[in-house]
């Protein structure tokens, strides 16, 4: 039942989304585009419950509650980014806005904005940490919590991966191309 709802969420995510989208560029209606848009966490707090009531009725913590912590922690650290960035190319599509801002390429200008996105699966990764930790808890000492550790050693790894990603954009800047050869 849970990774049904998990499935459930992703896709009410992006059917949402779509919506907010279209009520806001083709309905020419943006507040109830936005309205629509500020419906996504509702989704994580309905998987939330539900992932805590399953436990609460004495479900064995498995990979489902795990995966169901993680979703929530990469939508709370990606979702608005996400919505932001499918934003920016339906407006520039469909309403006539300017085009999205590509991200730079070379120097300082692209570390910062790669640890703009390590901050952004940092929180993510901490989220689903601080919820994992909360279902290892609420299980207590009686049941079996190992599929639980097991994600919160997964998200330690995202973190540990894009630290590397954008300490290496810092460490070993990429330099803009030079000239071409004259002829």
């Amino acid at each position: 039942m849970i990774v049904t709802l998990i499935v459930l969420c992703e896709v009410a995510f992006w059917v949402l989304l779509a919506a907010g989208l279209a009520l806001r560029y083709w309905a020419k209606k943006p507040r109830l585009g936005a309205a629509v848009l500020l419906c996504e966490p509702l989704l994580e707090v309905v998987l939330l419950v539900v992932t805590a009531i399953d436990l609460k009725n004495g479900a064995q913590p498995d990979w489902k509650h795990g995966l169901a912590a993680v979703y929530i922690g990469f939508t709370v650290g990606l979702g608005h980014s996400t919505i932001r960035w499918v934003d920016a190319r339906v407006a520039h599509r469909f309403a006539g806005g300017p085009p999205p801002v590509k991200p730079p390429k070379h120097g300082m200008a692209r570390a910062v904005h790669e640890w703009k996105v390590a901050a952004r699966w940092t929180v993510a990764a901490v989220t689903a940490l601080a919820l994992l930790q909360a279902a290892v808890w609420y299980v207590g000492g009686d049941g079996d919590v190992s599929s639980l550790q097991a994600w919160q050693q997964k998200m330690l790894f995202v973190i540990g991966i894009n630290v590397v990603i954008a300490g290496s954009y810092t460490l070993f800047p990429k330099t803009a191309p030079g000239p071409g050869p004259s002829s």
